[in-house]
């Protein structure tokens, strides 16, 4: 048993390494969108740079680029503050989104039959990484 303790502590180690090189991350938890429609604004914006990505969550129609909006800023006031990172130089090193728990409801329809409505929910997360030539 004590090899799996020291095998645990070897992964939580590993997995502690990004944020020691500079890699600023925000999440946003249970937010009432479809996995579906929020994903379709993720993609256009992954692997941009984080003015570019305003921009282009800033003219989006999809009313999901007013959440991954909210989540890219706290990501980047995070890098500012936490990691002492320049915004300028900050990208979308990953985006992705993550469904959540689904709210089940009842919808009654003809003759005492019932349909179940699905509300969904999903999980976003924004990590940003510096360019640095070098």
């Amino acid at each position: 048993m004590a090899e799996t303790k020291t095998k645990k502590k070897k992964v939580e180690e590993e997995a502690a390494e990004p944020e020691e090189l500079g890699v600023a991350t925000a999440t946003a938890k249970y937010v009432r969108m479809s996995p579906r429609k929020m994903r379709l604004v993720a993609d256009q914006v992954r692997g941009k740079g984080v003015a570019e990505a305003r921009t282009l969550l800033a003219f989006s129609t999809r009313n999901a680029a007013e959440v991954i909006g909210k989540v890219l800023g706290s990501a980047v006031a995070n890098g500012e503050n936490n990691h002492t990172l320049n915004a300028d130089e900050l990208f979308i090193s990953s985006i992705y989104v993550n469904e959540g728990p689904t709210m089940k409801r009842i919808r009654p329809r003809a003759m005492g039959r019932a349909f179940r409505i699905r509300k969904r929910s999903c999980h976003v997360t924004v990590e940003l990484s510096s360019r640095k030539e070098g």
